[in-house]
């Protein structure tokens, strides 16, 4: 089996590393801005812990990485610092990022001898801990190809998308068309609480009728019950509805229900929520709710 390198030890990339762990891979090296981050992870999987991003290189077959954004994604691989000795490495890239970055990096790593893959999840934390990730991947198909046993083991759906770039746009409308779900269920809830109706029973109709959605089934319960423990912050949430904004400005398209679900993410960063679950954006919504009459 590979040898696997980590580069971002937050919420998903640790639990990345815990489940190839689990399943027999060799952790050699993690890395995180956040070193301490990366030591907790590495008392369970072991592991050298570096602030070098080459050691990462030096050390692994195979590179994950789960950055927060397109900086970030461009620092890593800037400079010669992972792509430093990378002949024959691969890089697997799962962050949400605007996709001309993953064909930037694919590029640079070509030019380096290596590879370089996206790998886009479409779930969160417990699935990237229990290999049940729903996976989509862009890239050369062979490189796809050599890795897809790897791939399995992180996911219980797994999509070929096609070249570099591909996957992240799909990423991008998955995300954006849940951000919309997300908004408009909260104002859902929130017309039915200020209305006086039993939340329970809105939402059961809800489940029954053509406002179900998977969006229900995961925020509603925590909608009404105030309840924004982190899967997906809105800070995230508004991220990817501004990449999936930024796609749809390059096709001269108008999203005004993207564009307004990204205004309410927006909204809560500026409110100070921004690091509450997306479930949060409730919060402007519900009567009585301090960000209710926010501006």
């Amino acid at each position: 089996m590979e040898r696997i390198g980590i580069v971002g030890t937050g919420r998903m990339g640790a639990n990345i590393a815990r489940r190839l762990n689990d399943v027999g891979y060799t952790i050699a090296a993690l890395y995180d801005v956040n070193r301490a981050a990366a030591e907790e992870t590495a008392r369970e999987t072991g592991g050298e812990v570096t602030d070098s991003l080459a050691r990462v290189t030096e050390l692994s077959d195979v590179i994950v990485t789960v950055v927060s954004d397109d900086a970030a994604m461009r620092e890593i691989f800037s400079g010669g610092a992972l792509l430093k000795g990378a002949s024959g490495r691969i890089f697997v890239n799962c962050a949400t990022v605007t996709p001309s970055v993953h064909v930037e990096v694919e590029r640079a790593a070509e030019a380096a001898g290596a590879h370089a893959v996206e790998a886009c999840m479409a779930s969160s934390i417990p699935q990237a801990r229990n290999g049940t990730l729903y996976l989509m991947i862009g890239g050369k198909r062979e490189v796809y190809d050599r890795l897809r046993p790897m791939f399995e083991k992180m996911s219980s759906s797994l999509k070929y998308i096609g070249e570099a770039g591909r996957a992240a746009q799909v990423k991008a409308l998955v995300n954006m068309v849940m951000n919309i779900n997300t908004a408009g269920l909260a104002e859902g809830l929130g017309l039915g609480s200020a209305l006086g109706l039993d939340l329970d029973v809105l939402r059961e109709v809800f489940s029954q009728t053509g406002a179900n959605s998977r969006v229900l089934e995961t925020d509603g319960a925590d909608m009404q019950n105030r309840e924004h423990d982190v899967y997906f912050s809105a800070e995230h949430a508004a991220k990817d509805s501004g990449i999936a904004l930024g796609l749809a400005r390059d096709e001269h398209l108008r999203l005004p229900l993207a564009q307004a679900a990204y205004e309410q993410f927006e909204l809560m960063k500026r409110l100070g929520l921004g690091e509450l679950d997306k479930s949060g954006v409730s919060e402007l919504t519900f009567p009585g709710r301090h960000a209710q009459h926010a501006s």
